[in-house]
């Protein structure tokens, strides 16, 4: 059969170089992160041998837990196309009531900051679906709210933490001294895992990152869907802000300000689309690895740990140039 424009074959074959390259960029997202973080775990165990003795990878893992908690949930949002740039602010924010509530509350301190959590990041959706203002100004704004009552309630200062109310977030647990913070991040994941893949959220998800009007279309709840992401990054903001105190036995209004840059690098390294509808939790997890074994490259090359911030934005710019899918953005501005 000749090919004309009447029949319509013309449109076939003109989309063919389209969904060609939209393979190769799937094929790109899944295979690239997984070789990146073999090349990077090869090239310091060589540089540094001492890196893969099980003492050494415990207590990567045990640092990269705040980054995991609060990558698990902004992924939720930029899956479907939006962003939170408050996640670090918020978990900062967090960490100080947590400081403030745990003489008031004691352990009840723990669900009632994951709720104030979760309540900010409904009301940062909220505002995003019903004022229908973009996600990036919402959270942007949620950013400087949530660093300017961060600052208020702890009077601009460190608020000590005593007692033994948070000692199961950073402990070790059996002989094999393994720590209960990657314990807990492996439920954490597992949970995000369960429900992606047992119910019709990460169809959801998927469908309103790729075109939110045919969800619209097709019947998807997506002004619930995306206000439940948000609700959910706040929670996760919340609990990440609890782990961080664990740590450091203190909460303060800039603790985990530094967080936001390596969390958005761990997302789109993983694979996940900045421009959304592609990608998940296991692509979350190989890029929050990414970024850790590379502090962890970066600390044995030697570098400043000041130059780790500049890594991290070419990382993002580099992860965001070669993964896009520019077939949504007709116009870059």
């Amino acid at each position: 059969m000749s090919v004309s424009e009447k029949t319509g074959s013309w449109a076939v074959v003109a989309d063919v170089p389209r969904r060609i390259s939209a393979s190769r960029r799937r094929m790109l997202l899944t295979i690239m992160p997984i070789v990146v973080l073999v090349v990077l775990v090869v090239a310091i165990g060589v540089a540094n041998p001492n890196f893969l003795r099980p003492s050494s990878i415990w207590t990567a893992l045990d640092s990269a837990v705040p980054i995991m908690i609060l990558a698990a949930g902004a992924m939720l949002v930029i899956l479907c196309g939006g962003i939170d740039l408050s996640i670090a602010a918020l978990a900062s924010l967090s960490s100080v009531l947590v400081a403030l509530w745990i003489p008031i509350l004691d352990g009840w301190a723990v669900p009632a900051v994951v709720l104030v959590g979760a309540a900010a990041g409904l009301l940062q959706g909220a505002v995003h679906v019903v004022a229908q203002v973009p996600s990036f100004l919402v959270t942007l704004g949620g950013l400087a709210v949530w660093s300017g009552i961060a600052l208020v309630a702890s009077g601009a200062s460190t608020i000590g933490v005593s007692g033994t109310t948070l000692d199961w977030t950073f402990t070790r647990l059996t002989d094999a001294r393994i720590p209960s913070a990657v314990v807990i991040a492996v439920v954490v994941v597992a949970l995000f895992a369960l429900v992606l893949h047992l119910t019709p959220a990460r169809r959801w998800l998927i469908a309103i990152g790729s075109s939110e009007p045919a969800a619209l279309l097709a019947g998807a709840p997506v002004a619930q869907v995306k206000i439940a992401a948000f609700t959910v990054s706040g929670a996760c903001a919340g609990f990440a802000g609890v782990m961080l105190v664990g740590r450091t036995f203190s909460g303060a209004p800039s603790l985990a300000d530094s967080l936001l840059l390596p969390v958005v690098a761990a997302i789109v390294v993983g694979g996940t689309a900045i421009t959304g509808g592609f990608g998940g939790i296991g692509r979350t997890v190989i890029g929050v690895l990414i970024i850790t074994v590379l502090r962890v490259g970066l600390s044995v090359a030697g570098v400043d740990p000041s130059y780790e911030q500049i890594f991290y934005g070419v990382l993002v710019i580099a992860a965001v140039a070669l993964t896009i899918d520019r077939s949504k953005l007709p116009f870059v501005k």
